[in-house]
This record gives C-alpha cells, structure tokens and sequence, in this order.
C-alpha cells in the first residue's frame, strides 16, 4: 500500500543467508566498492577528506586497505552533518535522532530504499527467533515521549492493529504494577514478545519470586540491552519459551541476531560491513574490538567506518545452522544501567537517551544516580538549548518518576570520557 519494496528486499536476504562465507564476503566487497566509488563521485566530506590522504578508490582493494581509511566520529557527523550528505540527494533526506546511550545524541539522515532494506533485515533476523510480520506479538517498549497528537496516536493505532502488536510502556512500570503488564500479556496472548531486557528480566522476576503462571509465547525477543545467561534463564523460567539476544542501535537498526542455534549472534554482513577495531596495543590473538559499521545502502548520508561506541567479540567457531554470516560471540558495551526510586518505581536506563534525542541543543549529556531520591544530570549545551528545553525535560521526568526524585540539571562545559570510551558512569562506578 504504500509502496515500500520490503518484501522483495526480505527475499532476496532470507536467500542470501544461506551462501557460503566466500560468497558473502565477495557480495559484501562488491556492494562496498559500489558506495566507495558513488562516495567519490558524489559526498562532498569523503570528496575532501580522500583528497586530504590521497586516496581514490582504486587504492582501496581490499578489507585490509578499507580498514585504514580514517572512522567517522558522532562528533565528525556533527560538526559535517551537510557535507556528509550526497549532492544527489540533498534535500530529500528523512532524518532521526539517536538517543545517544553513549551520552551524546546525534541527527542522522538516510533514504527510503536503506530504511525498507533495514527492516527487511530486522525481519530476517526476528524470524530466527520464531517472530515473522503480522504474527500477534507483544512490545515492552519504551512509549512516546512529550504529548504526540491526534493523528501521530490514530497512526500509531493502525499500525499496530494491521501488524498485529500490542505495546506496553515499560517506562511506566514499577514495582507494585507488575501485575498489571502481567494480565496485559495474558490478555493479549502473544505468539513472540519483543522486549527491553531490563524490563522484561524485573517482570520475569516477579512472576518467579510470586509464582504466577503466564501465558507462554513461543519465543522472546530481546532489545536496547545484551541479554547476559543469567538474564535469559530467568526470562525463560518465568515464561517457558527460549530467550533469544539481539544487537542493533539507531543509525543501522539489526546489526546481528541468534539464530535458532542461539551460540552467537549472526552479523549482517550481506547488508554491513561490521568490523571490531582493536585497541593499538592489543594482542595478536584478541577477538575483542570496539564495533564500527558501514550501510551498504545508505547512498543519501553514508556513514563509512562509523564507531558506535560499542565493544564486542568475534566468534572463533562457525554456526552448526548452516548459514554463511559470520558471528559475533557476544557484544559488551550497551547495557543501560536502571533508573531506581523511593516509590519502588524502576525506570529503563533507555529512558534517557529516547526522551533527551528530541530535545534541540543537547549535545552530551551524563546522568548519575547516587541516591533513590536524586538524579544528577550533567548537559553540554549548544546554541539551540533554551529554557523550553530545561522545562520539556523537567517535564517529562516528573511525568514517569512523579515528585519522589529531585532531577539537579546542571551545565558543563565537557564531560570526559571514561576509559571504555563511554560519558556514562555504570552502576559499578557509584556509591551505594
């Protein structure tokens, strides 16, 4: 109906899965000599920066040479966010915001045809887990932030009612309505549920610790955050269906997902090029590295070695499902940390970086929690940060955490990184 070509993307990936190594690796390079060359030709911050090394695309042969072409930064997105733009297509970018798990929120733009092959790809990989579109399936999803309209919610509800979904605002949750969202789901009775771990680990908790039996889907799907072992056998205890963990951010969407197997997470690498940069002192044998990715197919703003600000480990072993993707043992960096107050109110970390994406002139922030009833929120501002701002965000927090948590805003000039490369200070890092 509204014309997207989703379904024939689906296809020719459910297709592509099964090749061998060697041939995704060789449709992988061919898909990536193609955006270097259009790069070359069309994106004035490649234009430049090349020139700047001198470097054409002929000089690139191989993974080896692509890997020391220079990564692009949040902050090289930032402060090129014009010049990284396609002269094709400028002006009929769409654009999102990510949330920013690292602290620091960024405005990215993309085409219509890398947005339906994203979700082709999504599709791909929540179908190893079971999940398959329009199959009844429940969301513990973060919900919308500030007041959306009339038209945004009608949407909304259309869209979910065709999709068969039901959403459920975790950022609403709290430890006297876990029995709420647990009748929701039996109410519901959903084939697959798609979740934030957090939330879905602190339901899975109260369902064991209160012995209430649930409906039971036929797969979990988890989100945001990396599903640890411990984490998934809780999960599956309370709700007697496999666990399954994801990896994904903003910018791309899937990046990699279990199959079936479920020993490791498949990369994408027929629609990315993913690579774990190691650190420069690293040893030989390390299969550790910090994750930066390249879209094949965002030919309106290319992102070419963009570091997200994630770690994660290559696998050493292939899967026994026989697809050809190569695998990813675990990924390290994106667990958000809970947001606790005196109420028993338990907030996702994810909170945060969804609400603080929409608000203009943000530009890092930090949030610490040290005791129940205070949040410290650190903000670097940039010129478009005005008083609405500080309101919308007072706002928004007093509406999911009420009047038991003072928010302290405060105004920095930098805020530093910590030794991992992330502004977020980890639970481990406070005090009790």
């Amino acid at each position: 109906m509204r014309r997207r070509h989703t379904l024939t993307w689906l296809a020719d990936y459910q297709r592509d899965q099964w090749l061998v190594p060697e041939q995704i690796a060789a449709l992988q390079w061919q898909r990536l000599k193609r955006l270097l060359e259009h790069c070359h030709r069309e994106v004035p911050y490649y234009q430049r920066r090349w020139r700047e090394l001198g470097v054409v695309p002929a000089d690139i042969r191989n993974l080896d040479d692509y890997a020391k072409l220079p990564l692009l930064t949040k902050a090289d997105i930032r402060a090129n966010f014009d010049e990284l733009q396609a002269d094709s297509w400028r002006g009929r970018l769409l654009t999102k915001a990510t949330g920013g798990s690292t602290g620091e929120p960024m405005r990215f733009g993309y085409t219509r045809e890398s947005n339906d092959r994203r979700t082709a790809v999504m599709w791909r990989g929540y179908e190893w887990a079971g999940s398959r579109m329009g199959r009844r399936t429940l969301f513990l999803w973060g919900g919308a932030v500030g007041e959306p309209t009339r038209t945004h919610q009608l949407k909304d509800a259309i869209y979910n009612r065709l999709f068969a979904r039901h959403v459920l605002n975790s950022f609403h949750m709290t430890e006297a309505n876990m029995a709420e969202y647990a009748d929701a789901i039996d109410r519901y009775r959903p084939e697959i549920i798609v979740a934030y771990v957090g939330p879905l680990v602190r339901l899975a908790q109260w369902l064991i610790a209160n012995k209430r039996r649930i409906w039971r889907p036929q797969g979990i799907i988890g989100a945001a955050e990396a599903l640890h072992e411990f984490q998934r056998e809780i999960i599956e205890q309370a709700f007697g269906a496999p666990a399954f963990n994801t990896y994904g951010c903003r910018e791309f969407m899937l990046i990699a997902a279990e199959c079936e197997k479920r020993h490791g997470l498949h990369v994408n690498a027929d629609h990315l090029v993913v690579e774990l940069h190691k650190p420069r002192h690293a040893p030989p044998d390390t299969h550790t590295g910090e994750v930066v990715i390249t879209d094949l197919f965002n030919y309106g703003m290319p992102f070419l070695r963009y570091a997200n600000g994630d770690m994660a480990t290559a696998a050493t072993e292939a899967c026994s499902c026989g697809r050809g993707l190569p695998l990813l043992s675990r990924v390290e960096g994106r667990v958000l940390d809970a947001i606790r107050t005196p109420s028993g109110h338990v907030l996702p970390g994810e909170f945060f970086p969804h609400m603080l994406k929409d608000v203009p002139g943000v530009q890092r922030f930090q949030l610490v929690q040290r005791q129940l009833d205070r949040l410290d929120l650190a903000i670097v501002r940039g010129a478009d940060f005005d008083e609405a701002s500080l309101a919308y965000i007072r706002h928004e927090v007093a509406k999911v955490l009420g009047d038991s948590v003072a928010l302290d805003c405060r105004f920095v000039e930098d805020i530093p990184l910590t030794p991992s490369g992330k502004l977020r200070v980890t639970v481990s890092e406070l005090s009790s």
